[in-house]
This record gives structure tokens, C-alpha cells and sequence, in this order.
């Protein structure tokens, strides 16, 4: 199984979402077509576009784009965890100083661990409001299938999305800090916080992953100026 390849696949089909009514009722603006980059995939909310769509955003149909919109795929994740990470380091001089090596700096074989830890990151922040029932995961599997021809990784998603929803166990798979951070920033763009269960679920991941807090909110703010820029 490939999981960036799966990855990529997932984020970059959330661009296809993006000139459908959200979750809210909303309509996005057709104008992100123009990308299909990480901050356009999780635009588009609970979508009428594909069941995917349930793990590609907030209910609320908010749009992330802005800046980042310009990169593709994980990349851009990387490039935001990357400068989040440089910031805090930047600002705390009793932090490692290495350069971070994040997903769009990382050897190809890391690059697939990496993608697998975003992948249930991913999953288990759009479980976090306890909404995804035996329909909706039948349609995403449905979907799924659609997208990747890929058994295992079918399988694998399939039996993710299935796990009860544990931020420790989550947070097993942050090998690196770096991974941690994209772990958690992957999870921001896909919670809605104004949701207490998703707003808790989000903090005790952050706990999980033993991210700092001075990291976290690099990683907020980052996030923010991502969303914020996209309004």
C-alpha cells in the first residue's frame, strides 16, 4: 500500500467538492478550481460532491486556501508544518535547532511514513464529533473505491475508520516532533472547534503527541492565517 500515494489522492480530490453546497448550506466559490493543492482539499465541508467529503472539512463549509493554495498535494502541508516548526524554534533557543524535516523534506521511503501518520490523523479528527454512522461509512468506502484501486490501502482505510477514536493511540504513530506537528495540523484543518467534543478531541491529541505548547501555537496560528486568508 502506498500511503502517499493515497494521501495525495485523498487531498487532491477535495478540490473537486469545492464549487458544491457545504455542510452549512453555503456555496463555495467556484475560484479554488484553479488549484488542487492540501489547503483546497479541506474546503469543502459535508458536501453533496462525494461521500469523501464528510472527512475533507468542517460542517460548517469553511474554506482554507489563501497562500498555501500554490503548492499540491502534501507538500503544502509540509510547507506550513515546516514554517510553524521554524518559527518555534526561532523563538525558543532551548528547542532542537536541526533543520525540520518534514514531509517535503524527507526521503522518499520516509515520505510513506509520514503520509500513513497524517492519514490516521486525518480519519480520526473526522470521527471526533461522532457522526460518521454505518451509512456514511459505507459511502466513504464506496468512494474510496472509486479513487484507489488499492485493496490493502482500502482495507486499511476501512479498518481505520473503524477503530474506536483514542488520541493515544492516534499519536503512536508520531515516530518524529516533525511528524507530531503535521499529525496535529492535519487534525486543526479537519476539526470544527466552535464542536466541544472536536475542540477536546484536538486538545488531548496535542497532549498525546507531547507537542509543546509554544509549538502548538505556531501551529494554530498557522493554521489561522491559512483559514483566515481563504475568507
Amino acid at each position: 500500500m502506498s500511503s502517499k500515494n493515497l494521501l495525495n489522492q485523498l487531498l487532491q480530490s477535495g478540490s473537486q467538492f469545492l464549487g458544491n453546497s457545504g455542510g452549512s448550506g453555503q456555496t463555495a466559490s467556484p475560484e479554488p478550481k484553479k488549484a488542487g493543492g492540501f489547503m483546497n482539499s479541506f474546503g469543502g465541508g459535508a458536501v453533496t460532491g462525494g461521500a469523501l467529503g464528510l472527512l475533507l472539512g468542517s460542517k460548517k463549509g469553511r474554506k482554507i486556501g489563501g497562500s498555501a493554495l500554490k503548492y499540491g498535494g502534501i507538500a503544502a502541508l509540509g510547507v506550513v508544518a515546516y514554517k510553524a516548526y521554524n518559527n518555534y524554534q526561532q523563538n525558543n533557543r532551548s528547542a532542537p535547532q536541526n533543520t525540520p524535516q518534514t514531509i517535503d523534506r524527507v526521503p522518499e521511503p520516509e515520505v510513506e511514513i509520514h503520509s500513513q501518520a497524517i492519514l490516521s490523523a486525518i480519519i480520526a479528527a473526522a470521527k471526533a464529533d461522532g457522526h460518521i454512522d454505518q451509512r456514511e461509512q459505507q459511502l466513504i468506502d464506496d468512494e474510496l473505491a472509486k479513487l484507489n484501486n488499492d485493496q490493502a490501502a482500502q482495507n486499511w482505510f476501512h479498518a481505520e475508520l473503524g477503530k474506536p477514536l483514542d488520541p493515544a493511540e492516534v499519536a503512536k504513530a508520531a515516530s518524529t516532533p516533525e511528524i507530531a506537528a503535521e499529525m496535529y495540523l492535519a487534525s486543526v484543518f479537519v476539526v470544527d472547534q466552535q464542536n466541544f467534543m472536536e475542540r477536546s478531541y484536538l486538545q488531548e491529541l496535542a497532549r498525546q503527541l507531547n507537542l509543546p505548547e509554544n509549538l502548538k501555537q505556531e501551529l494554530d496560528t498557522q493554521a489561522q492565517a491559512a483559514i483566515g486568508s481563504a475568507q
